[in-house]
Order: C-alpha cells, then structure tokens, then sequence
C-alpha cells in the first residue's frame, strides 16, 4: 500500500490516502491508536464517486474515530477516476430509462447492475483489509458500515474477519445475494428509511427476514434516501461496541 497524502484534521484524526495496487481509498486513524495500543477497524462503504461522498464518509468517520475506532473506506470499480465498464454504464443506462418510464425493475437488469459489482468489489476489500490489519496501530475486529448491501452481504458471507455489520436498506438486491442471506451469521443492525423513493420496502423486509443471523436489528425511520437520522450514527457506534470490544 502506497500512502499518497496525509494530513492532521482537528488535532485528534489522521487522514491518510493511499493507493493499493489500483484501488485508491483513505484511512482514518484516531490519536489514540497505537502499537502499543492498537485500533479495531471499521470499513465504510459508500455506493461510489469517493471525491463526491468525502465530506459525508469523513463525517462517519469524525464520529467513529471519535468513539476509538480506525475506519477505512475504497473507490468503488468503475466509480470516481477508475476505468469504467461498458457493460455496467450500459446496466446504468437501463436503470435510469425504466425508472423514468416508470416501469417495473426486473432481475435481468439487477443482476447485471449488482452483481459484476459485488464480484469486484469484494475481493478489493479484502485485499485492503489484508494491508490494513498488517499495520501495528490497527487489530481486529473489524466492522463493515453503510455502502451497497450486496456487497455487505457477500463480505459478511466470505469474510471471517468481520464480526458485525450496520447495513443500509436502499439498493436493489438480486435473488441470489437473498439466497446468500441466510448464510450470514454475524449481528447486524440494518437501517430503513420508511419512505426512500429508491428503495423497495417489503423487499428490504424480506430480506431482513432472511438474514440467518439471531442477532439482527432494525431501525426504520421516516423520511427519504439521504435522510438518516443523525442518532443513527450514535446508536451505530453503541452496536459496533458491544461487538468489536
């Protein structure tokens, strides 16, 4: 991993950017951390453009590192300045002309959107996490916070290392990540915006139901997409304790 930048923000965060292979990504490390006392990890999902969601990911991040954790967060393939794939703006250009002819979202195109995404992605953050847990000043365990929930769902699956997951219901999900579902096992807390006009509520709460955790967590506000109440990130940081302590 290759460290591109690096600065001081309010005195109590270090803000590092890094490059590892062609995945570009930040750190986050309170002044707390050390060798001689190390950090549990959080990784911050996003659903893509890591200069457009900086200021909402280091806002997560004040937060968490505030309550003593490291959070670390990765570009998305194909978001942002990485290549991008035909057929995922292909996929992209589907979505945007059935939802503005207001016609039914089918599997076909879900899959093709969610799922070589999910394929990408996943093996990129276990890379990073690789990297990051290789570092003296950060130790397990580790959390997964936000993003795409299919990609939470396959990293929770495959990813031993991580022990609990704060999920956001607001992405289509193909049926195969719901058959994935009952495979996963850590605790969860899952966040639904009751009236998120991207989103499919009874397909947020089956899938929920899926879940084959005995540990799972709903918290459904009103209100749109974008507005998470701010509590939410408290409450996350009081889940994530129980947990990664």
């Amino acid at each position: 991993m290759q460290c591109t930048s690096e600065q001081h923000l309010d005195g109590d965060i270090l803000e590092r950017r890094f490059v590892l292979g062609e995945i570009p990504g930040i750190l986050w490390t309170p002044a707390s951390a050390s060798a001689s006392s190390p950090v549990p990890l959080i990784l911050l999902g996003h659903p893509g453009g890591l200069p457009r969601m900086h200021p909402r990911l280091l806002e997560r991040a004040r937060r968490s590192t505030a309550a003593g954790y490291a959070c670390a967060t990765i570009e998305l393939p194909g978001s942002g300045d990485r290549p991008r794939s035909a057929a995922a703006e292909q996929a992209r250009t589907d979505l945007h002309r059935t939802l503005a002819a207001g016609q039914r979202i089918d599997g076909e195109l879900i899959d093709r959107l969610v799922l070589p995404l999910v394929d990408a992605a996943v093996p990129e953050w276990r890379a990073v996490l690789d990297d990051l847990l290789g570092r003296p000043e950060i130790d397990g365990p580790v959390g997964y916070a936000g993003g795409i929930i299919s990609i939470g769902i396959r990293l929770a699956v495959v990813e031993p290392r991580i022990a609990a997951a704060v999920l956001f219901a607001g992405s289509y999900v193909p049926r195969s990540l719901f058959e994935e579902a009952p495979r996963v096992r850590i605790p969860l807390l899952v966040l639904l915006q009751w009236d998120d006009e991207d989103n499919d509520r009874q397909m947020a709460l089956d899938l929920f139901d899926a879940f084959g955790t005995t540990e799972k967590t709903l918290h459904a506000n009103m209100g749109g997409h974008t507005r998470v109440p701010a509590f939410e990130g408290e409450d996350g940081n009081r889940f994530f304790a129980r947990h990664l302590r």
